[in-house]
């Protein structure tokens, strides 16, 4: 892209915008080289790069990478046999942790989540070197110096020359103190000079003072002595010093030598720190500005829904809507000076360029943005901050640079074409220009004052006006571009507003040609459709908010609604847990009452105590769903009961077979060895008993009362039981029933091997099975009928 057109469109403003977003200085400096691609691959992958970034952050609020430093310097000293100083070797320290930074963060993101392929792929590229950090950090601490343990050499030294200033330090405290001595000092103060410990001593006495002269105050009148009982004990902590700096010396020769053996993957991480460092500041940039990343429209269409641009404060800007590229390649803004058209202007541009060096944009999601070989613009008035080209000949010189590289994919615009000389040929060039662009195939965008451009667009296929709105009652620009509107010049609005005599202007009116006039009116009279139209879309957005806003209320109640329902259900599932277990017990109390009876008087159990009992095994069963009586009434309205049925008399909690139809009375019901009168609302049909046609009349078998629902054979061999079996089986289908038990004990399995033999071969058995719990287990074989 050309740096003279960057400039124009203000793009290295975003650049240091983008800057200021970045955490490291590698980031900062790849930013500031930062350029427009115009190959469609790369852009579309820089724009999902950063859409990825914008995620990171949404999801964990940011990666800062500031502990990552431009280390090739460094890595050249060290691969050239250099010894790296403390600071380098931090610098480096912080580069090689980013790696795990990076990795933890990543790894703490569900893929569900985000699923990040590029950021996710950069950060598994990176070579794994914080041990090497580690190393750097326990030898180095954060202010550059080796740290005593580093070496248990250095450690020892180090403690050699405390001990050793500390003893120097005694025998000069212990001459600042004798009274001989103290006349003799200037200041009873210990200092250094030359790396040597000294007192400062009166000029005058320096002939009764022995010891070696080192330095002397500006004035003269006072002396640095080292004493001579402190010459041994200076030098030997000069030696030590010395003995330090070479052990100091060999350890940062050491982590200068681990640091060159890990040189390729340090400045491999270092490039892939350094992309996602910027890919996190595209995205910085884009919750600063309030940007989305733009589609790719690959058919060359570009759409801006609510654009603004960035550089102009939040609070002032007027979004606008453009759409260039589909319908209409040229678009022809006009409309009163200081209204919006080059700001108008400005923002398609800028937006392109930040788009293809894929940073998000200031617009609303659905925006998209083509691939541009090349943004040109010759925007050169009072409102251009870096240039000031309002010269005729200098609009022209740079417009004839522009069209000599065009090409089908280049966006053009042109800010107050054809003016700077006179209007006629102005405009007539202005059109000529216009042409020879859309003839190249180019997308053009041109603010202008002459009618003549306004007619060219109304007339011209793929061209549309637009203008910027102006509000006459205000006498102010409200800056919204109104798209397929050519602007008015507003002159003679303005006039009146502002007091000229309606005589003034109706005689100004005439001078206009019956053309121009038209024109006016036709203006007059798209303005008011596209306000009317604007108010209307307005309300017609606003019911669309409302009825989103009602659906999501409703989406709302329906979740608190089943909320509400599991609840219910849960506390419907406890109580009958609830309920179930209190039925268990008593189920289980009334069978310790009837062992206890059984017990007291073997075999002489009452009919009146059974039915009591079963009383109480009902009366403990859970209620469902349905009342006793709804649930009784839906059984006999499916089975009607007649003469021979067994039933459920409610009252009695028993069963009973049903022996006369007493009409509406009700009916005769045997229960056990009672015959009692029932009516039919107090009883539930629970089965049937075998019909059989004899000569025109139906007789009835049932065999309910003497036939068991199970048989023991226990103890028998198989040969004995299978003769039982068959005629248990014929009497008990005689008797109606479906389901009976066959109990044949669990031994050595023969004898349930036989049963169940033979059951295979009946024809009247449906299915069995080996009993369940509370059923008998495998010494029970439950056995279905038909």
């Amino acid at each position: 892209m050309d740096r003279h057109i960057l400039r124009t469109l203000e793009y290295h403003r975003i650049i240091q915008m983008l800057e200021d977003q970045a955490s490291s200085e590698p980031g900062k400096q790849e930013i500031r080289s930062l350029e427009p691609s115009p190959e469609e691959g790369e852009v579309r992958h820089l724009l999902h790069a950063t859409a990825e970034g914008m995620d990171l952050i949404r999801l964990k609020g940011g990666l800062s990478l500031e502990g990552v430093k431009d280390i090739r310097s460094a890595m050249k000293r060290a691969e050239i046999g250099g010894v790296l100083s403390p600071d380098e070797l931090l610098a480096v320290a912080g580069t090689a942790e980013a790696e795990k930074k990076v990795r933890r963060v990543i790894e703490s993101l569900d893929e569900e989540e985000a699923s990040l392929p590029h950021i996710r792929e950069l950060a598994g590229r990176l070579h794994p070197i914080s041990d090497l950090a580690k190393q750097i950090r326990k030898a180095v601490d954060e202010d550059g110096h080796v740290l005593d343990h580093a070496s248990l050499v250095l450690n020892r030294v180090r403690h050699n020359i405390l001990r050793v200033q500390s003893g120097i330090r005694s025998s000069l405290d212990q001459i600042l103190r004798s009274s001989g001595y103290q006349k003799m000092m200037q200041e009873p103060i210990i200092t250094q000079r030359n790396d040597r410990y000294v007192i400062p001593v009166k000029q005058e006495y320096r002939g009764a003072f022995g010891g070696m002269v080192h330095d002397q105050s500006a004035s003269g009148q006072t002396l640095f002595i080292e004493p001579e009982t402190v010459v041994a004990q200076n030098n030997r902590l000069r030696e030590l010093e010395l003995e330090e700096d070479r052990e100091v010396e060999r350890i940062l020769r050491e982590l200068t030598s681990r640091v060159d053996e890990s040189a390729e993957s340090l400045l491999a991480n270092l490039t892939l720190l350094t992309e996602l460092d910027v890919i996190l500041s595209k995205a910085r940039l884009g919750q600063v500005i309030r940007g989305v990343c733009p589609r790719i429209d690959q058919k060359g269409g570009l759409s801006l829904k609510k654009a603004r641009h960035p550089l102009i404060d939040a609070k002032e800007v007027v979004p606008i809507d453009v759409e260039l590229g589909n319908d209409y390649r040229g678009i022809i803004v006009t409309g009163p000076n200081t209204g919006g058209k080059t700001v108008s202007l400005k923002t398609v541009g800028l937006l392109a360029l930040m788009a293809q060096s894929g940073l998000p944009i200031p617009a609303e999601e659905g925006s998209r943005v083509p691939v541009f070989s090349g943004v040109y613009a010759d925007i050169g008035d009072e409102q251009s901050i870096e240039q000031n080209l309002s010269t005729f000949s200098a609009h022209m010189t740079n417009i004839i640079r522009i069209l000599d590289r065009l090409d089908p994919r280049s966006l053009v615009l042109l800010d107050e074409l054809g003016a700077g000389t006179d209007p006629t040929e102005g405009a007539a060039l202005a059109i000529a220009i216009l042409e020879k662009i859309l003839d190249r195939g180019c997308r053009v965008m041109a603010t202008t004052h002459y009618n003549e451009l306004k007619l060219f667009a109304h007339g011209r296929d793929g061209v549309i006006n637009a203008s910027v709105e102006f509000d006459v009652e205000t006498l102010r620009p409200t800056y919204r571009l109104l798209i397929g509107v050519p602007g008015r010049s507003n002159a003679f609005d303005i006039a009146l507003r502002l007091g000229l005599s309606e005589n003034v202007i109706e005689m100004a009116r005439d001078q206009l040609s019956r053309d121009e006039n038209r024109l006016e009116e036709m203006i007059r009279a798209l303005t008011a459709d596209q306000k009317a139209a604007e108010e209307e879309r307005t309300k017609a957005e606003a019911l669309h908010r409302e009825a989103q806003e009602l659906h999501r209320n409703l989406e709302k109640k329906l979740e608190e609604w089943e909320a509400e329902k599991g609840k219910i259900r849960e506390a419907a599932r406890r109580e009958a847990k609830t309920v179930i277990s209190r039925a268990k017990r008593e189920a289980e109390d009334v069978l310790k009452e009837l062992r206890r009876w059984n017990r007291q008087k073997p075999g002489e159990i009452k009919e009146h105590r059974l039915i009591e009992a079963k009383k109480r095994l009902e009366d403990a069963e859970p209620e469902t769903s349905l009342s006793p009586s709804e649930r009784d009434k839906s059984i006999n309205r499916k089975h009607p009961i007649q003469v021979g049925d067994e039933v459920y008399i409610r009252t009695l909690g028993q069963k009973g077979q049903v022996i006369d139809d007493l009409g509406e009375s009700g009916f005769q019901v045997q229960a056990g060895l009672m015959k009692m009168k029932v009516d039919r609302d107090d009883m539930e049909w629970r089965s049937s008993p075998r019909r059989e046609k004899q000569e025109g009349s139906t007789s009835y078998r049932r065999q309910s009362d003497q036939v068991r629902h199970e048989l023991d054979v226990r103890g028998k061999l198989v040969d004995e039981a299978i003769p039982e079996i068959d005629k248990y089986l014929d009497n008990a289908l005689l008797a109606g029933y479906r389901q009976i038990s066959l109990i044949h004990g669990k031994g050595t399995g023969a004898l349930r091997t036989g049963v169940q033999s033979y059951l295979r071969r009946h024809s009247r058995v449906k299915d069995f099975r080996l009993g369940g719990q509370g059923e008998g287990g495998s010494g029970v074989t439950v056995v279905e009928l038909n």
